[in-house]
């Protein structure tokens, strides 16, 4: 091989992508019969011959550990018989043959597929082939058996927050300021991401467009939730909340209601964790509740909409940072499809259910789903709950759709159906009415209704700029 440096990743022949394939199924043929070291050489191969594919290096860590059982420590003396190749492998390293350097770790793991340093130096390698992807997942694969090292947590800690996983990257820099309380990196790490989090929590909805929407948390089971004195403090009410309703499960172990309730209680205490695994040991007591299932499917989603704040408390405070935009963006689009199948379902089950048909509705709009969003939401105008805000979107709808005609007659039955809680909304079909009065010649039009905006926020886009240069176009 040559010394020269390696930084990136070679770009693959048709005939090599098939070369690839074909060894893979080979390999997987190959397993079947317990032939592991003859599907581990195929398997190696794959990853030679295509170093980008994390599906390869995937099925080649598991089938690593299988070899050995998964007893976590590999062949007798793996630590001596790879001397040579761990020493090697620095080397390569320091001439920047990352490619190589793959290569050879992935030799020294089919001795012993927890190796602790050679994951490190391939996550490494893998960074300084920007396959950020790769380098996340091998960390993960060695951290749950060195939960607290921080050689594992403070790189992946990096990479969560790079990916936009803020709250994992805080627990993660948490366990690295523990485990070295004078490191200054952690600290200012944690500290930052942290602050960003608390101002953030429960703003996800208004980076989702607006105050449309109400948050998930208000479950419809909440009325029966246990009431306790005046007097009693926030820390003093949850341990007796919580001891009040396992009392209920216990007396009554099919009760949908007390799961969700104790759930939620753990939901609005933070305590994520204990919220699923209360609905996962309540999923087979219940006969599979299909409220159970739903709220688990929204917990799910629930780590992303918090990443989601702090994104935007973040670029709150950085608003040019293009990786964070980007970030943002992945984030929006995730939860949005998370959240269009949370609803499809519901809507699914009860098809009675406007509030439903609205939600999913918004979330196809958002999707770029128009055709069915239209659907949905011209289904769940006629309902008095939902009316101006379904005629809101469905303008959005058409005017994606280029039917100005369409949008423009929606805008205006919104802005007299929306409420005084709609300020948003109000202002944005405002906008988008004058912006196309305008573009189709209609001047007048535009600055009457852009000057009734300005008068409600001068600073709302930029209607100001707007409001002169029409009036320019009307002396003329």
């Amino acid at each position: 091989m040559s010394n020269s440096p390696v930084s990136t990743t070679p770009k693959l022949t048709p005939d090599q992508r098939r070369a690839a394939a074909g060894q893979f199924e080979r390999a997987r043929q190959v397993l079947k019969g317990g032939d592991y070291d003859y599907c581990l050489q195929l398997l190696l191969a794959c990853c030679k011959i295509d170093p980008a594919n994390l599906i390869y290096r995937q099925e080649l860590r598991q089938t690593q550990r299988a070899k050995y059982g998964n007893n976590q420590k590999g062949q007798p003396l793996a630590i001596v018989r790879s001397l040579w190749g761990r020493l090697r492998l620095k080397q390569i390293m320091l001439k920047g043959n990352y490619l190589e350097a793959l290569v050879l770790a992935e030799q020294i793991l089919m001795r012993n597929p927890w190796d602790l340093g050679t994951h490190l130096v391939m996550a490494q390698a893998f960074e300084e082939l920007e396959m950020h992807d790769h380098a996340l997942w091998t960390l993960e694969q060695i951290r749950p058996t060195n939960a607290q090292n921080p050689s594992v947590n403070r790189p992946l800690a990096r990479l969560y927050e790079r990916r936009g996983n803020f709250n994992q990257a805080i627990a993660l820099w948490e366990l690295v300021r523990k485990a070295d309380p004078s490191d200054v990196e952690a600290q200012r790490k944690g500290k930052d991401l942290a602050a960003s989090a608390t101002i953030a929590k429960g703003k996800y909805e208004d980076v989702l467009k607006g105050d449309a929407l109400s948050p998930q948390a208000e479950k419809e089971t909440a009325t029966d939730q246990p009431v306790l004195p005046a007097d009693v403090t926030t820390e003093d009410r949850h341990p007796r909340e919580v001891a009040n309703l396992l009392e209920k499960i216990k007396a009554n172990p099919k009760n949908a209601n007390a799961h969700l309730h104790l759930s939620n209680l753990y939901r609005k205490a933070e305590q994520f964790d204990k919220a699923k695994e209360t609905l996962q040991k309540a999923m087979p007591l219940t006969g599979n509740s299909f409220d159970i299932a739903q709220e688990l499917f929204d917990l799910d989603i629930e780590p992303f909409r918090r990443d989601l704040a702090v994104t935007e408390e973040r670029l709150r405070q950085k608003p040019g940072d293009k990786e964070l935009q980007q970030i943002r963006a992945g984030l929006i689009k995730e939860i949005n499809t998370r959240e269009l199948e949370f609803h499809r379902r519901r809507s699914d089950r009860y098809p009675t259910d406007m509030a439903a048909r609205f939600e999913m509705g918004l979330r196809l709009q958002r999707g770029g789903q128009l055709d069915e969003a239209i659907k949905e939401l011209q289904a769940v105008r006629s309902d008095p709950r939902h009316h101006g805000k379904a005629l809101f979107y469905l303008g959005l709808c058409f005017l994606a759709r280029n039917n100005w005609r369409l949008a423009q007659r929606n805008f205006e039955e919104a802005l007299k159906q929306l409420g005084a809680g709609d300020a948003v909304l109000q202002k944005e079909a405002m906008f988008h009415l004058a912006e196309g009065y305008a573009r189709t010649g209609e001047l007048e039009r535009a600055l009457e209704l852009g000057s009734d905006l300005a008068n409600l926020d001068y600073s709302y886009r930029n209607i100001g700029a707007l409001l002169e240069e029409w009036q320019t176009r009307t002396v003329k």
